[in-house]
C-alpha cells in the first residue's frame, strides 16, 4: 500500500468502487441507528451534483475515498471521507481532505460542510476537519438535528 498513491477522480465502472462503498456502509451500520446514518450508496455518486475521488495505487483495493456533493449556492458538502484501515494513520486522511478542499476552492465553492458521527469512533476525524478550520454548526441541506451527528462547516 502506497499513501502517495494518486488521488483520481472514480471510475464508477470498477467494482473496486463498489468494494469500497459497501466497506464504507458496513463500517458506518454499527455506529448509529440506520435513520442517523447518511453515507452515500454506490448509486448516488452517479447524479451530477456528487463528485467522488478515490487513492488508487492500481492493488485490489482502492485506498482511501473523498467526494462533494453540490448543495447549491457555492455551498458544497463533503461526503464519503474515508481511508482503509491499513492507511489510517498514515496522513492519507489529510491529503484527501486538502484534495476536496483545493476542488471546492477551484470550482468557487464559498462553504464546504459535513456531517459525521458524534461517537468516540469519530474523534480523530472530527480532530482532524477541527484542525483544518471547520467550526461546530448547525444542521444544514436536509438534516435534522440528532443526537447521533455532529455538523461542521467551513468557510473557504
Amino acid at each position: 500500500m502506497s499513501v502517495l498513491a494518486p488521488i483520481v477522480v472514480a471510475d464508477l465502472d470498477d467494482p473496486r468502487v463498489d468494494a469500497l462503498v459497501d466497506e464504507h456502509l458496513a463500517e458506518m451500520e454499527p455506529t448509529a441507528p440506520a435513520c442517523s446514518r447518511h453515507a452515500l450508496t454506490a448509486e448516488q455518486f452517479r447524479v451530477p451534483s456528487v463528485r467522488l475521488w478515490v487513492v488508487d495505487d492500481g492493488g485490489p483495493a482502492l485506498l482511501g475515498s473523498v467526494a462533494l456533493k453540490d448543495l447549491g449556492d457555492g455551498h458544497l458538502e463533503l461526503k464519503t471521507m474515508r481511508v482503509s484501515p491499513a492507511g489510517r494513520g498514515s496522513g492519507l486522511g489529510r491529503r484527501l481532505l486538502l484534495h476536496a478542499l483545493d476542488a471546492a476552492r477551484v470550482g468557487g465553492a464559498t462553504r464546504v460542510s459535513l456531517e459525521t458521527g458524534a461517537g468516540e469512533v469519530f474523534v480523530p476525524a472530527r480532530t482532524l476537519y477541527r484542525a483544518h478550520g471547520f467550526v461546530d454548526c448547525g444542521p444544514f441541506g436536509d438534516y435534522r438535528q440528532d443526537p447521533h451527528s455532529t455538523f461542521l462547516t467551513l468557510a473557504l
